[in-house]
């Protein structure tokens, strides 16, 4: 089956890609528009996956009010120049991270992010409630490891289930967003705040 121009602008037109990325997709695929997008989708992961470790010195701080004006948000995210910065896309991204924290209140962007002397205590009351069940020591081990992941993925933006889309995380959507935009891209910082509080 031959490559036809329409079938190249269709695909680039749901995916963002490329002219020739979308052309070679295509090829790869044997023309099978849905194989071509799920095609991109990989290659573009694997390049995002390149992409992590360069520098992100531009971006936008977006702010979220929600509803009623009792809850509101800060993020910061960053993106390696100011032409994505202000791309519409991009600070679509901003504000539906912000809605992210607005909604499920995370305490830091990553694991790493999260304080030593919080990790310990977590796993001191995980530790405790699994040997108070009479649980053995080589199980409770196990236990502890598993209830700090569920911790993690409450407490931890990037590996929050998104709210637009619960069988992904935030970070995969970020990961998505890199591998379609073409540059690195990091949420720097968050502040929640809500009134009273």
């Amino acid at each position: 089956m031959g490559i036809t121009p329409t079938l190249v602008k269709e695909l680039r037109e749901r995916t963002g890609v490329g002219i020739m990325d979308c052309k070679r997709a295509l090829e790869a695929t044997d023309g099978d528009i849905e194989a071509a997008i799920e095609h991109l989708r990989k290659q573009g992961i694997a390049k995002a996956g390149k992409r992590v470790g360069r520098a992100t010195l531009e971006g936008v701080i977006d702010a979220y009010i929600h509803p009623g004006e009792r809850l509101g948000v800060l993020v910061e995210i960053n993106c390696e120049t100011d032409f994505v910065g202000r791309n519409e896309e991009f600070r679509r991204l901003a504000r539906d991270i912000a809605m992210q924290v607005a909604a499920s209140n995370p305490i830091a962007v990553s694991r790493d992010q999260l304080p030593a002397d919080l990790i310990e205590r977590e796993q001191d009351i995980y530790r405790s409630q699994a040997r108070s069940s009479g649980k053995p020591e080589q199980v409770v081990e196990r236990i502890v490891e598993g209830k700090m992941e569920k911790f993690y993925r409450d407490t931890c933006l990037l590996e929050q289930p998104f709210i637009k889309d619960p069988d992904r995380t935030v970070g995969d959507v970020i990961t998505e967003q890199i591998a379609k935009i073409g540059e690195n891209i990091t949420v720097r910082r968050f502040a929640r705040f809500r009134l009273g509080e």
